[in-house]
């Protein structure tokens, strides 16, 4: 019961986050996003629970990228192809405008915000280990 509140309140967080930034970039969101942003954020939390603290941060973001390409990739099948709600659609670099080559880095980045950020959560909130990161 415990990891289930765990994972609520990091996902809660993780979702709210991304909803509220992409409102400030693009003006709008949807509630998709919440759900996507959520589950985003903690499979990158997941990352150092399962990859050692001795795992190189750029290893750590190139992962959170590819996790979180493949994720919008299937969201975006569900939600803009299958269901037709049109959340977003890409033009450069893409995939059946659901992924694109530019924002998979974009995604690299921001893995590392999330990455950093979980590892602080759980140490500030859930009173696990103190964050050590390992650059190169």
């Amino acid at each position: 019961m415990k990891n289930i509140y765990k994972y609520f309140f990091l996902g809660l967080v993780g979702g709210t986050t991304y909803y509220f930034c992409e409102i400030l970039y693009r003006g709008y969101s949807h509630i998709s996003m919440v759900i996507l942003g959520s589950v985003c954020f903690i499979v990158m939390g997941l990352i150092n629970e399962l990859l050692s603290w001795q795992t190189p941060l750029w290893e750590q973001a190139i992962i959170g990228g590819i996790c979180t390409t493949i994720l919008e990739f299937i969201t975006g099948c569900i939600v803009n192809l299958w269901l037709g709600l049109n959340v977003w659609h890409y033009d450069i670099l893409d995939i059946l405008g659901q992924i694109s080559l530019p924002f998979f880095f974009i995604w690299c980045g921001l893995s590392v915000i999330g990455i950093i950020l979980d590892d602080y959560l759980r140490y500030w909130f859930l009173n696990e280990e103190k964050p050590r990161y390992k650059l190169f």
